[in-house]
């Protein structure tokens, strides 16, 4: 009887604490919970499904993880994937994991109309141009309050600085723009916001955060020395999927070459 009474206060015991460890297996659960690819972890943690393409948020994220200096939380992704007539600049805070703004977001006057298509370097093109740039400082010139760009992808956006690529705010991108043409006006090259949103954006992204440009362009993607190693793990993924199911056709065009 006695042999009894001792099993059910062991295993009473058992049931109340839990399992020995208690917060390391609990810390070991949760590190097996999380999935391999991180972004699409912390795409999920922030809950952009629905706001944010998955496609440009990982390759934001893949620049991110590679350029980040001095473990600046904040990434701003334009997508111009998206029209004009959808708000597709987004502030984000990674750290936080906080959506800080959404706006609407001007391309250049030659990129295209309501989406930007054509995309250039070249000064005076009066296009935009994809990839990865580090915001610096501020300064009033004839557009107001703007915020200079450096560009930081040679032969992609690295005449940033010489074409004056910066965020100014714009007369021209609003609704109300939109709702009498159709489409937001554009600028010469610039990523044009709305006034009243030029300011609380540019005082948070400036001197130094991460602003990303993206666009479904295979050439970009192919050519961006910041991503080609992502492209790389693609084709293996695909590799790897078509050699587990043979019959199924190979098609790169939809990962750069």
């Amino acid at each position: 009887m006695l042999k009894i009474i001792i099993c059910f206060i062991f295993l009473f015991s058992l049931s109340f604490f839990g399992p020995m460890g208690g917060k390391e297996g609990n810390v070991e659960l949760e590190k097996a919970a999380l999935p391999e690819d991180e972004s699409q972890w912390l795409f999920e943690q922030m809950e952009l499904d629905g706001l944010v393409r998955l496609d440009a948020f990982k390759s934001a994220y893949t620049g991110y993880k590679k350029l980040n200096k001095g473990n600046n939380p904040l990434l701003t992704l334009v997508d111009f994937s998206l029209p004009s007539t959808e708000k597709r600049m987004y502030v984000l805070d990674l750290a936080k994991k906080e959506i800080l703004f959404v706006s609407y977001v001007s391309h250049g006057r030659n990129s295209g109309e309501n989406y930007a298509t054509s995309f250039s370097n070249r000064d005076g093109s009066h296009q935009s141009s994809l990839g990865f740039y580090r915001t610096a400082g501020t300064y009033n010139g004839g557009n107001g309050y703007s915020l200079r760009l450096d560009g930081l992808e040679k032969g992609i956006n690295d005449k940033a600085m010489q074409r004056a690529i910066v965020i100014h705010g714009a007369d021209y991108c609003s609704e109300s723009v939109i709702k009498s043409t159709g489409r937001l006006g554009r600028s010469f090259g610039c990523p044009a916001l709305p006034r009243e949103l030029t300011k609380p954006i540019i005082d948070t992204i400036k001197g130094g955060s991460l602003l990303f440009i993206y666009a479904d362009q295979p050439e970009y993607l192919a050519n961006s020395e910041v991503l080609k190693q992502e492209q790389i793990l693609m084709k293996k993924t695909i590799l790897s999927a078509r050699n587990s199911t043979p019959n199924q056709p190979l098609n790169f065009s939809s990962v750069g070459s």
